[in-house]
């Protein structure tokens, strides 16, 4: 199964420093092969971003979505706005979004609705607080999360999912999930779909990891049965980091 790694800057970067880092990417292009590589900026870099990366196999994704096509959504963009720049991907339910911006199980589930209507490939991210971690519950809480965002769809739909395993308390912190607590929670998510939708759909599913990660420690998550890529925060800032997190990616799976 193909690695997806993307890169989540968050509010970070103008439309030329989104730019600039697109072209030193495409340089190192050669180096990502047989991977998914997504670059998935602000909305206000997202024309700059389409425009450096036309031609190249690196794809572009989106930080966030409303579940409208239009209307009286002040600061809110829709799935036919990002798609008319050419995203491929979008990042649902992200645990900054739930935990600051106060998002719920139940409007995940319309926007990973209306990103699959669409065309777009939703990355649904989640994961446990550290609290939650320590009293057990990490299951409990992907269950709830799983069940919520997921209502309503076909298992076919399941299939076109990327699920990103973030557990809270590795966002930003640079205190990583140990390789068998990862393994675990991923696996857990896989085993889900499976007893949901069935075998298909889960072999289907590419589960990221995310929380803390780096060049330095990415090989040791993809490597594990459960793992099939990366969501990237900090470390993918910068192209040079970014590019060498991917290349130690590619080569811990071909190696």
């Amino acid at each position: 199964m193909k690695l997806i790694i993307a890169a989540n800057w968050k509010m970070n970067k103008t439309a030329a420093e989104t730019a600039a880092f697109c072209r030193e990417m495409r340089r190192d292009e050669k180096l990502l092969e047989g991977l998914d590589v997504l670059i998935c900026p602000p909305f206000t870099a997202l024309p700059a971003a389409a425009e450096a990366l036309e031609g190249s196999s690196l794809k572009l994704g989106a930080q966030n979505m409303h579940w409208e096509s239009e209307g009286a959504f002040t600061g809110e963009i829709s799935a036919g706005m990002l798609v008319d720049f050419g995203v491929e991907y979008v990042i649902l339910g992200h645990s900054e979004r739930r935990h600051l911006m106060g998002e719920k199980d139940n409007q995940v589930n319309l926007k990973v609705k209306a990103a699959l209507k669409n065309k777009l490939k939703p990355i649904l991210c989640v994961g446990e607080t550290e609290e939650e971690r320590i009293n057990g519950a990490t299951d409990i809480v992907l269950e709830k999360q799983l069940g919520g965002a997921l209502t309503g769809l076909a298992a076919e739909q399941a299939g076109e999912l990327v699920i990103a395993y973030e557990p809270v308390w590795a966002i930003g912190t640079g205190k990583a999930a140990t390789a068998d607590d990862a393994e675990k929670a991923c696996a857990y998510i896989i085993k889900y779909i499976r007893e949901k939708y069935g075998s298909d759909p889960a072999l289907q599913l590419r589960v990221q990891y995310g929380g803390s990660v780096k060049a330095e420690n990415i090989g040791s998550f993809v490597v594990l049965p459960s793992i099939s890529g990366a969501l990237v925060g900090g470390a993918s800032l910068e192209a040079g980091s970014f590019s060498a997190l991917v290349q130690a990616a590619r080569k811990a799976v071909l190696h």
